[in-house]
């Protein structure tokens, strides 16, 4: 054989054992896959269209037109990613992807679109876009998991977690005829998204049915930035009781009611708001109380007002917490009562339960984010999620990225690309080592 045949046969036999380039990424890949946050940012900064208004965040209130456009361009992706796509009786879109065992419950990941009457670009968003890239990660790796995978978008998260507590099993009677803030009620928007409201029951799934949930969500507080810290493993979800609270005293004059004989409903709740504060202060932990709502009544400037109606809210991870501080701000609101002539009256008119999350889900998290490069910090979370309902149907976990300053539900809202990509990141290799696992 001469040289130049030499070279030749040299050549085809390497060819032959050559692995074309996208074939070397993907196997490269499916040994230690990464996210593309090129592609998660552009389809963020794409979703924002929807609903944007004057103050450069959204408004895309669930079952408004924007809700509704937002949601058919999510589905677009989830088809991308190579998801076998469909709305639930509910109204829930369902990304499944098989797995190799088709005996086993899925792994759950996803999170809202909706957002609150001008709101941001992240809250719900970055968990939903974030768990549709983490499919369209392992499509492209070519990576096959054992348990199917469910990318979920839920609906209507900003008012009350409708779509996710029909998944759970609420009596559909508790929420069909709410109202909501796009002028529709439930029942209606249920219909208006795609789902069926006479169906809605179908939509529940049964305790273990699901492996395990897990949601990426920015975190809308400050901790994390303030500790310059990558990634929350949030602890558990805290339950919210919520009240109303009207105070009765009596209506009369202004200038001629002179002060020591004045039954001033608005003052006692003044000081009962004071209370609130102070008692929560008090009480070592992370509860928060709030009073939100005021309204003086009859109104007018030369009445004294005789009734008062003010909203509390308790929020802790322990609901023996949430009760504890009732009855110290209950005793104070009777204390403040008797001092001004006046008399509450508290009626409660909310109520969710805490949410731990998993405790091997949580170091499952925690692990992943070390092998990536990422400190941790763990973490409750002071708002209500999605998966707070999915809790009670399979092991729950939640992933937290940084928010600028702990601004959410707000224009101002921000977290960094980077932060999401970490975060994306965390829940693709949270999921492949919960896929091994359970």
């Amino acid at each position: 054989m001469n040289r130049r045949a030499f070279h030749r046969h040299l050549l085809a036999t390497l060819a032959a054992f050559t692995v074309p380039p996208r074939s070397l990424l993907a196997a490269a890949q499916s040994q230690d896959p990464r996210v593309n946050g090129d592609r998660l940012g552009g389809h963020l900064r794409e979703l924002a269209r929807f609903g944007r208004n004057d103050l450069g965040g959204i408004t895309r209130v669930a079952y408004s037109d924007e809700d509704r456009e937002a949601r058919a361009y999510v589905m677009e992706l989830m088809r991308a990613a190579e998801l076998d796509v469909r709305v639930d009786t509910a109204g829930n879109i369902i990304g499944r992807r098989s797995g190799r065992d088709a005996t086993l419950p899925p792994l759950m990941t996803g999170s809202h679109t909706d957002s609150v009457p001008e709101g941001g670009n992240y809250d719900g968003q970055v968990g939903s876009l974030g768990a549709i890239e983490v499919a369209h990660t392992l499509a492209e790796a070519g990576i096959a998991l054992r348990h199917p995978l469910e990318v979920v978008i839920f609906q209507n998260e900003e008012n009350g977690k409708v779509g996710a507590k029909a998944m759970r099993g609420e009596d559909p009677a508790h929420y069909l005829d709410l109202m909501t803030h796009s002028g529709r009620t439930v029942r209606d928007g249920i219909a208006f998204i795609g789902g069926d409201p006479a169906r809605v029951r179908e939509a529940q799934r049964a305790p273990g049915s699901i492996a395990a949930c897990v949601e990426l969500h920015i975190e809308q507080g400050a901790m994390l930035e303030t500790a310059a810290i990558d990634i929350g493993v949030v602890q558990g979800i805290v339950g919210i009781k919520r009240w109303n609270v009207v105070v009765d005293g009596f209506a009369n004059h202004a200038g001629t009611t002179p002060m020591d004989r004045r039954q001033d409903a608005l003052l006692a709740a003044a000081r009962l708001i004071d209370a609130v504060h102070r008692i929560a202060r008090a009480l070592p932990g992370r509860h928060v109380a709030t009073v939100g709502v005021v309204r003086a009544e009859p109104g007018a400037p030369n009445v004294i007002p005789g009734r008062a109606t003010l909203t509390l809210e308790i929020r802790d991870l322990e609901m023996t917490t949430i009760d504890a501080l009732h009855d110290r701000m209950l005793a104070a609101a009777t204390d403040i009562g008797s001092e001004t002539g006046t008399r509450f009256e508290l009626t409660q008119i909310y109520r969710t339960e805490p949410a731990s999350a998993d405790a091997r889900v949580q170091d499952i998290i925690e692990a992943a984010a070390g092998r990536l490069g990422h400190t941790t910090l763990r973490l409750p979370s002071g708002a209500g999620h999605d998966a707070q309902e999915i809790a009670q149907l399979a092991p729950m976990g939640m992933i937290f990225v940084p928010s600028r300053g702990g601004i959410s539900h707000s224009a101002e809202e921000y977290s960094a690309p980077t932060w999401i990509t970490n975060g994306a990141n965390v829940l693709l290799h949270t999921l492949l080592a919960l896929d091994r696992a359970l």
